[in-house]
């Protein structure tokens, strides 16, 4: 099987700081990699550098053939969204879109089925008119998912996404994301949620002191339990 991301000999940097030092590993297509570590090790910067938005200090990153940056979906840990903004479920969710339309400043036809795909995939479709700000937070979170699948058909992105969720909700949402790499979309998550249930990807990137390890997750949890 190919690859989705490919990380080779990568090294980033804030100012002279090295925060991750030669990096190298691969996420196969279909893969679910949950990627780990104390706070300020990396992870946010690793997940930027994936996305294009900081530039190595050396090495690279690649993407599998036919996948671009602008249409890998992105749940960051803190979203742009004013939680009381006044839109419908269904205007945030296509505004995941918005990568989309380059030139053009209406949406097309396609764009609009994406949205509504998403919408459907997640269950929430019976939510798209109403008003995003009178959500629960774990619906909230739904509908921010939904909007990043808007995005993509090939990788999810997703920083820290279970942040402010009771455990109810996390719970129903990792079911979700495990249902969608199921469905055989490609997902690299930053995780604070170290109990063995919650680290439910096939491979764990591991960041202690700069270093980056990719590793089958029971394999890390053998070594690091």
């Amino acid at each position: 099987m190919g690859y989705a991301v490919a990380v080779e000999k990568l090294t980033l940097c804030y100012g002279a700081v090295k925060v991750i030092k030669l990096a190298s590993f691969e996420v196969k297509l279909g893969d679910f990699v949950c990627i780990v570590g104390a706070n300020g090790s990396g992870k946010s910067t690793l997940v930027k550098a994936i996305l294009g938005l900081l530039k190595p200090s050396e090495g690279k990153v690649l993407l599998g053939d036919g996948i671009r940056r602008e249409s890998i979906g992105f749940l960051p840990q803190e979203t742009k969204t004013d939680l009381n903004f006044p839109a419908t479920v269904y205007e945030i969710v296509l505004s995941g879109t918005l990568g989309r339309l380059g030139a053009r400043m209406l949406y097309r036809k396609e764009d609009k089925g994406r949205a509504m795909k998403a919408l459907k995939r997640l269950g929430i479709m019976k939510l798209k008119e109403e008003s995003f700000a009178s959500l629960s937070g774990g619906q909230k979170q739904k509908v921010l998912l939904a909007r990043a699948l808007a995005a993509t058909s090939e990788i999810l992105i997703l920083d820290e996404p279970s942040n402010n969720l009771d455990h109810k909700s996390r719970k129903e949402f990792y079911k979700t994301l495990k249902e969608l790499n199921a469905a055989g979309l490609t997902i690299i998550m930053i995780t604070h949620d170290l109990d063995a249930e919650d680290l439910i990807g096939n491979k764990i990137v591991s960041i202690r002191e700069g270093k980056v390890e990719c590793l089958p997750t029971n394999e890390y949890l053998r070594r690091f339990r």
